[in-house]
Formats: C-alpha cells, sequence, structure tokens
C-alpha cells in the first residue's frame, strides 16, 4: 500500500498530462528518457547534498534551502537542454518533458525513503506520493513552460531568458520545505493548484498551436508556390539573393535558394502532422523525410555561420517553426 502511495500518483498526473496533448506533440519515448533522465537528476543531486562538503552544513538549512537549490538546478539542466536544441515547440510538450523529468527524480527520491523508512505510517507517504512527488514535477514543468517562453520572447538572451523561470521553480520548493502549511493542507493545496494551472496552459498553448497551424500553414504554401514559380525572380527574396553574389559564391548563394525552399517543404509538412494528429489522424511520414532532414543539415554545413546570418532578412521561418524539425524527425522514429 505504501508503495502504491508513494510512487503512482507521479505516474497518473504525468500520464494525464499526456493524455491531455491533443496534438500529441510529445512521443512517448521522449516521455521515458525524460523521466530517465530526473531520475539521474536525482541521483546526481543526492550525491551533492550527501557525499560533498555540503554534508556538513545545518540539517534544516539542507531542507529548508541547499537541497531545494540543488535539486532545482540538477532538474533543470535537462529541460534547459530540450528548450535550448528546440526539442520543445509550445507549453504544453514544455509542461509534460518538465513533468516528466520531475516524476523521474520524485520516483529515485521516493523509492530510497521507501528503503530507509518501511516502517513509516500511511501519512508520511500521503504526503510525499501525493504532496512532495507532485511538486517535484509541478516546478519542473514551471521552469520548462516559463523558459521556453521567455526564451521565445528574448532569443537572443536565452541563458537569462531560463533564470526567471529556475528563480520560481527554486521558491515554490523552498516554500514547500519550510512548511508553511500543515503537511496535508499543503499537499491538499498542490493537488489543486496544479490541475488548475496545467488546465489553463494546455487551453492556452491548444488555442495558439490552432494558430500556428492555420495562419502558418496557409501562408507557408503560398510562400512555397511563390518560391517555385516563374514569378520568384521579381520577388524581394530574388532581389536580396542577387545581392547576395557579390559577397558569396555562387554555389552557397544556390545553396540558400535551396535552403529556402526545402524550410518551407518541412514547414508545411510539420503543419499538416499536427493538424491531422489535432484531428485524431495518424499521417505517416514522408518516404523521403530523412533524406530531406539530411539534405538541411548538409546545406545549412555548406552554407556555414556567416552565410546564416546573411540569410536572415529573408528568413521564411521563424525560431518557433525550427521546432517542426524535431517533431518530424520524431515522426520518422528518430
Amino acid at each position: 500500500m505504501n508503495i502504491a502511495i508513494a510512487l503512482l500518483p507521479v505516474l497518473a498526473f504525468l500520464v494525464g498530462l499526456s493524455l491531455m496533448d491533443s496534438f500529441k506533440l510529445v512521443a512517448l519515448r521522449h516521455v521515458l528518457r525524460s523521466l530517465a533522465g530526473g531520475a539521474v537528476a536525482a541521483l546526481v543531486s543526492a550525491w551533492l547534498i550527501e557525499g560533498t562538503p555540503l554534508a556538513t552544513m545545518p540539517d534544516a538549512l539542507i531542507v529548508g534551502w541547499i537541497g531545494p537549490i540543488v535539486e532545482e538546478c540538477g532538474k533543470a539542466l535537462l529541460v534547459a537542454w530540450l528548450v535550448w536544441t528546440r526539442r520543445v515547440g509550445f507549453l504544453v510538450d514544455a509542461a509534460v518533458l518538465g513533468f516528466a523529468v520531475g516524476a523521474g527524480f520524485a520516483l529515485v527520491e521516493n523509492v530510497v525513503y521507501l528503503r530507509a523508512l518501511a516502517d513509516a505510517p500511511l501519512g508520511l507517504w500521503l504526503v510525499r506520493g501525493l504532496g512532495t512527488a507532485v511538486m517535484h514535477g509541478g516546478t519542473t514543468a514551471v521552469f520548462a513552460m516559463l523558459a521556453r517562453t521567455l526564451v521565445d520572447r528574448y532569443p537572443r538572451h536565452k541563458p537569462l531568458a531560463m533564470l526567471p523561470g529556475l528563480g520560481a521553480a527554486m521558491a515554490v520548493h523552498v516554500a514547500f520545505n519550510h512548511l508553511l502549511l500543515p503537511p496535508l493542507a499543503q499537499t491538499a493545496l498542490v493537488l489543486v493548484a496544479l490541475p488548475l494551472l496545467m488546465t489553463t496552459v494546455f487551453e492556452r498553448s491548444e488555442r495558439v498551436t490552432r494558430e500556428w497551424v492555420g495562419a502558418g500553414l496557409d501562408l507557408d504554401i503560398e510562400l512555397l508556390q511563390l518560391v517555385t514559380s516563374e514569378f520568384f525572380g521579381v520577388t524581394r527574396i530574388a532581389s536580396y539573393l542577387q545581392e547576395l553574389r557579390a559577397r558569396f559564391p555562387g554555389p552557397v548563394v544556390a545553396d540558400m535558394f535551396c535552403l529556402l525552399r526545402l524550410e518551407l517543404e518541412l514547414s508545411v509538412q510539420a503543419k499538416a502532422l499536427v493538424l491531422a494528429r489535432g484531428a485524431g489522424l495518424h499521417l505517416p511520414a514522408d518516404e523521403d523525410l530523412a533524406i530531406a532532414l539530411g539534405e538541411y543539415d548538409f546545406l545549412r554545413r555548406s552554407i556555414g555561420r556567416t552565410g546564416m546570418l546573411a540569410l536572415g532578412p529573408v528568413q521564411v521561418v521563424s525560431d518557433h517553426d525550427d521546432w517542426h524539425r524535431h517533431l518530424l524527425a520524431q515522426a520518422r522514429g528518430g
């Protein structure tokens, strides 16, 4: 009974979040990887707290301050990497993967407690399973959502943009460990507040996703038709590429044109995939998708960093759209 109460609630919450993802933005294997990453973060955090000079600090300081700070930093590292590498595109997948990292952390922590306190009363496991474990998932989800939002807003200052989310996660964890309310009341507050927060976030993110798919798909199709038409030569994009011939070799400029066209093609595929998933349909990945993704990487290397910067003024996709390549790679099993 104690084992079930300590371990199952946080997993049930994670399953619930995954089911709320109507666009199926997160594949099961990525959820499992995030769980595993959270478990590793728990082991590393435990070593830092117990196997280094930090262990000599007073217990009250460790429990109230050092522990929450170290643990939230450990969980945040994996989530920060997911956001930085654009493996998270919307608040929904940020919440799911962030909560999965926190859940993996909480599972390891509670297994350790189960082994050390096997005879502890039921009340302890209610607090740890329904309160502490869900709190771990919730704080990491909050960090993930704030990081995704602020990185979108300030793409040139990614490290700084992630700090407010980390601070918020630390603040919630510190407050929880200081027992500002009786343990059971605090657990009840977590169980009420977190679902309300997640429901609000998911509703907003679903609306944003539909807008991105709807308006973006129409625009991408129009641009793709223009790029491949006989009228492309009189467009602003064509004029700009012609100007770049004075600064870059002809083959590099040709690669730039191919990259612009390929970005549009991949963007159309990604948005169509999301649209189909939102309608409950399974849209198989294009047979040539692996080749297209490989070509994309090749073109970027061929153009080089300076060339990519020069291409910025006529970039046909946004930083947000960069995530669609990860979605397509995920769809083909990458």
